[in-house]
């Protein structure tokens, strides 16, 4: 696989709009210098991130890292964070999901760390760099994403005659339209309308993105052409009941995917534990592909909700040392393959191939057939869209996503009205908190 770090980059632009916004940030606040090692605080609830760690405290005499484990950001820690920022009391390193970056930018919330960490950066993938990169300035240290493919049961797919992943989604159609055939309860796959992410993972890969800065505004068209075609199309898997409408990850979504009734998930990386730990004994059944493309001959995927960085948040008494903490972590190979092994995510750094456990990793291996299915999302990494932006007022975003896509499954009307009534809502939204939307 190619995994040389590329010199040019896609940065976010910083658009005036947001940068009125922004909340004079508060003076750091630091006492008499002290002797001994500087102490960090460092905010995060990834799964055995405490190894890493531990690792760089036994490395480094002259910097601590104190770990506070916190709820995920969508179940308050965000919202800690930013409170925290605003009473002056911040730690010092914080984990922050790329699409939340630009609300905490808006908020004031964010350390810029791009004299700190230099050309160090460029050890990251191009389009994770981009991430955490607003107007040329670096507001984070990309960790990992979910770079999106096709987890399918090859079993059953055999059994509707198809041998290979759908490489188009003319190709998933007509799989979808082989095994529903196969059984009278078996459906390729769910519709999730409580998934946001997935939704919004389709959207990315579908092509024109939903938000652009344009000079000193935000230029919202969720109801483009390209996510209309993508609405179009799942409500003709719905509407010809090829398609189950099922939340995922659901007790029922769970059982069906057990018994062999859902057999495909579009989903991020790391899904495999998900399908490994709940549903063992389909071992040796499942493969990996490709999303599958609108163009095959311009190939393009998403990462399920971006992906995750750490930040230095406004206020930390010691920026510097902050922000060399959060580079070893993400870019030394060993804190790197402990958190890979620990379900991160897909690692952020360019070369993955130095990566021990990326290269070998037996058991997910054997349960996917023998395939080596990190090659799959290797690829999938470097087509991950480069022009996809996230807004401020995600949370917004993704609530009128869920209430209008929910209210149009519910009521029979076409997702493309669902999508046009998100355009309205996100519109609104941003105009009413001061922040500039373009014509």
């Amino acid at each position: 696989m190619s995994t040389t770090p590329r010199r040019l980059h896609h940065r976010r632009s910083l658009p005036l709009a947001l940068a009125v916004a922004v909340i004079a940030p508060l003076a750091a606040c630091s006492g008499p210098a002290d002797e001994g090692p500087v102490t960090l605080t460092f905010q995060t609830w990834v799964p055995g991130i405490e190894e890493a760690v531990e690792l760089f405290n036994d490395q480094h005499d002259d910097i601590r890292v104190e770990l506070q484990t916190i709820v995920s950001g969508a179940e308050g820690g965000y919202a800690k964070m930013l409170s925290d920022v605003q009473a002056g009391n911040p730690a010092d390193v914080a984990q922050v999901g790329y699409d939340q970056m630009p609300t905490f930018l808006l908020n004031g919330a964010l350390e810029d760390i791009t004299d700190h960490v230099g050309d160090d950066v460029e050890a990251f993938s191009e389009w994770q760099i981009g991430a955490t990169t607003f107007g040329d300035r670096v507001y984070g240290i990309p960790q990992a994403a979910g770079p999106m493919g096709l987890y399918y049961r090859s079993d059953v797919f055999a059994e509707a005659g198809i041998t290979t992943a759908p490489e188009t989604w003319d190709d998933f159609y007509e799989a979808a339209v082989a095994v529903r055939a196969t059984a009278p309860d078996r459906y390729i796959a769910a519709f999730a309308p409580n998934q946001a992410a997935w939704m919004e993972g389709l959207a990315e890969q579908a092509g024109e993105p939903w938000f652009q800065v344009e000079g000193d505004a935000w230029k919202v068209s969720i109801d483009n052409p390209d996510t209309l075609r993508m609405a179009e199309y799942w409500q003709r898997l719905i509407d010809e009941d090829l398609v189950k409408v099922q939340a995922d990850l659901s007790s029922e979504w769970f059982a069906d995917v057990q018994a062999g009734r859902i057999v495909s998930w579009m989903s991020g990386s790391w899904a495999d534990a998900i399908i490994r730990n709940n549903a063992p004994d389909t071992a040796g059944l499942w493969s990996v592909g490709l999303m599958p493309q609108w163009d095959a001959s311009n190939p393009r995927s998403a990462s399920w909700s971006g992906g995750s960085a750490n930040v230095v948040l406004k206020g930390s008494a010691h920026p510097e040392e902050a922000a060399e903490f959060a580079l070893w972590l993400n870019s030394d190979i060993d804190s790197v393959s402990l958190l890979t092994e620990n379900g991160a995510g897909w690692p952020a750094i360019a070369d993955v191939d130095a990566i021990p456990s990326i290269q070998s990793a037996p058991e997910v291996f054997e349960f996917f057939g023998g395939q080596d299915i990190w090659d799959v999302f290797a690829e999938s990494n470097e087509q991950v869209a480069r022009d996809w932006q996230w807004p401020p007022l995600v949370d917004a975003l993704n609530a009128s996503l869920l209430d209008e896509v929910a209210a149009a499954v519910e009521g029979g009307t076409p997702l493309t009205e669902a999508y046009a009534a998100v355009q309205q809502r996100m519109v609104a939204e941003m105009t009413a908190k001061g922040i500039s939307v373009a014509d």
